[in-house]
């Protein structure tokens, strides 16, 4: 039996001293080629791994089938965050994944393994999920007394305008202006901390999004165009209401503003998609249909902070507080979802994906009376 090769070139001396994990994919989901850390990695030599399947030697949890197609439809990177990962002979390290095309043959694919515990290993004391962690508790800590003192300046300052000249009050209004924009800054940080547990119940996915169409079009994205792309047949999801509509207001802000000014499209898609699936950390799988597109045609999310877009305090914005997506990650989170996002220069896409509300007792037991008697 003769081994499984490529004729697809990788420069050897590169691919050999990438410190991490990295895997050739080929356009059946074979192992291609598999660099040294890769092997040490999988605990198994190039020569037993080249030709398998890279999900049968790799336990991803995530929806690693997706992500395959959706960086080859779309021929751009996908990032996937605090996944656990294992070859099956060892414990779960929790990674962050990088599956990205071949941009001279579309039918390749590199998937880099960045275990979380590398940086540990060189020598940093904490992971930057802790050290926002740990930011946004002291900034929550800070924000109930830093509020009241700029609520007396602004008081003082519009005192101050009622005697003012225009000049003065020039600057009277700008003080008061900043210390409003920085009250509503501690806001944001009091409320990604202070989010409560999600009231839960069935919720059609389009009326929340309709809200928040509705509100955007009246405020921010005033200027942009949004297309309505619907697929009405969808059931209803599992959620909060309140906090599905702020996700999707989050999502539509991010869009507006990724135009810097400009008119622009924003298109809400939504359809049914079976071929999600996520394994919980309980070991059962969970079926994630309802997907929910919110798609921009602004400049692209830069490649350096995409990995880490929703990360607290990560913003690809000048002034960007960069809490706004990390919101929708938590919220999502709590939902039992699932947030990604695709980004080029001309398209960005944040895909949410959503659990079908659970049936009725009743309603499954006539189901399932119905399916006994026929």
């Amino acid at each position: 039996m003769t081994a499984y090769r490529t004729p697809y070139p990788v420069p050897g001396v590169i691919w050999a001293s990438l410190p991490i994990p990295a895997l050739l994919i080929g356009h059946d989901g074979r192992i291609v080629e598999v660099n040294l850390a890769g092997e040490t990695f999988l605990n198994a030599s190039s020569r037993s791994l080249l030709g398998q399947p890279a999900l049968d030697r790799l336990s991803i949890d995530a929806p690693m089938e997706e992500a395959f197609l959706r960086a080859r439809e779309n021929q751009s990177p996908i990032f996937l965050n605090d996944v656990d990962v294992t070859n099956g002979e060892r414990a779960p390290v929790q990674c962050n994944i990088q599956v990205a095309p071949m941009h001279d043959n579309a039918n390749y694919l590199m998937l880099l393994i960045h275990p979380r515990d590398i940086a540990d290993r060189l020598g940093r004391s904490m992971s930057v999920k802790s050290a926002a962690k740990s930011a946004i508790g002291m900034a929550e800590m800070l924000a109930h007394e830093i509020k009241n003192p700029l609520a007396g300046i602004s008081g003082a300052a519009q005192l101050i305008s009622m005697n003012a000249n225009s000049e003065d009050r020039e600057l009277t209004d700008l003080i008061v202006e900043e210390t409003r924009r920085i009250v509503k800054l501690l806001e944001q940080v009091e409320q990604f901390g202070n989010l409560r547990a999600p009231d839960r119940r069935p919720v059609n996915i389009h009326d929340a999004l309709d809200r928040a169409r509705k509100s955007a079009l009246v405020g921010f994205a005033a200027h942009m165009q949004i297309v309505e792309d619907y697929d009405p047949s969808l059931p209803s999801t599992y959620a909060d209401p309140d906090q599905l509509m702020q996700v999707f207001l989050n999502l539509i802000k991010n869009a507006a503003e990724a135009s810097k000014g400009r008119p622009g499209t924003i298109r809400l898609r939504t359809f049914y998609d079976l071929s999600l699936r996520l394994r919980r950390k309980t070991g059962t799988p969970s079926v994630l249909p309802l997907t929910v597109e919110i798609i921009d045609d602004g400049p692209g999310i830069p490649p350096e902070i995409a990995a880490d877009i929703f990360e607290p305090f990560v913003s690809g914005r000048e002034n960007g507080t960069g809490l706004g997506l990390a919101l929708v990650s938590k919220i999502i989170s709590d939902h039992e979802g699932w947030v990604q996002v695709d980004t080029v220069p001309g398209r960005t896409v944040f895909r949410v994906s959503l659990p079908v509300a659970p049936k009725k007792p009743e309603a499954a037991k006539a189901e399932a009376l119905n399916k006994e008697k026929s």
